[in-house]
């Protein structure tokens, strides 16, 4: 492993996805259990993608978090999608560690809510009840930060949760993770939490492998910060690492 800072960002690299994915989630687990000796019950927010299948697997098979004492959400989620959709962010997080791990509560983004203005108000306020402790995510293609694309993305948005249009880049990766077979099957917009909601997160894990997240990642770490590469932010957080593999880490 390799580590280095960058600004007030831990960052780490490892020689394969799987040992990433297993010190992400060893260093999760310990942050759990450090705040569960502090408090009754944590809160947590997770990205549904699948660059974070290896550190989810992780989370959701150890059986000595009390998953019992956590509360979880998830970061954005399609607009317009079949409720039963595979490719539904809540589905994937029930699949990956929902329905895997007995969590004290699951707070699902509607994905079939029909006034989306309606739905992005009824999860802020349940996030603006639930002082979010620990937030698992990930870097998009185009450094977004949930659906936080460039265009859209704004550091210091009045919004908890907010709907979106999506740009190519964001809805390309959907096809190159396997997720959608074309482009066009692909949804055009979506409900997300804002940069301001996951900054005020207490520690921020965010777990990037694969080599098409390389240039994200570059950009991440050596441009000015600034909306133009969302993921930026994170160097301005007081307890963020980032987790990379030999892949994403290539073009540092």
């Amino acid at each position: 492993m390799k580590m280095f800072k960058k600004d007030l960002l831990d960052v780490r690299i490892f020689r394969t996805r799987d040992e990433m994915g297993k010190a992400a989630a060893k260093d999760i687990k310990a942050c759990i259990q450090h705040l569960l000796e502090q408090k009754k019950m944590i809160n947590m927010i997770f990205a549904a993608a699948p660059s974070q299948n290896e550190v989810l697997w992780e989370l959701a098979t150890d059986q000595d978090i009390e998953w019992n004492r956590v509360n979880a959400f998830h970061m954005d989620e399609y607009i317009g999608l079949d409720s039963h959709a595979p490719q539904g962010f809540g589905n994937f997080l029930k699949k990956h560690i929902f329905d895997v791990a007995d969590f004290a509560n699951v707070y699902y983004i509607d994905v079939s809510a029909q006034d989306t203005d309606k739905e992005c108000r009824r999860y802020s306020e349940l996030l603006s009840s639930h002082s979010i402790d620990i937030v698992v995510l990930g870097i998009g293609e185009n450094g977004h930060i949930a659906f936080n694309d460039p265009p859209v993305a704004d550091f210091n948005d009045p919004k908890a949760v907010k709907t979106v249009e999506l740009d190519e880049i964001c809805r390309t990766q959907q096809v190159n993770d396997g997720c959608f077979h074309t482009l066009e099957e692909v949804p055009k917009t979506a409900i997300t939490l804002t940069v301001p909601t996951l900054f005020a997160g207490e520690h921020l894990f965010c777990i990037v492998p694969a080599r098409s997240k390389a240039k994200a990642v570059r950009a991440t770490l050596c441009d000015d910060i600034s909306e133009k590469c969302p993921a930026t932010i994170l160097r301005r957080h007081n307890s963020a690492i980032l987790y990379l593999d030999s892949d994403s880490s290539a073009l540092l």
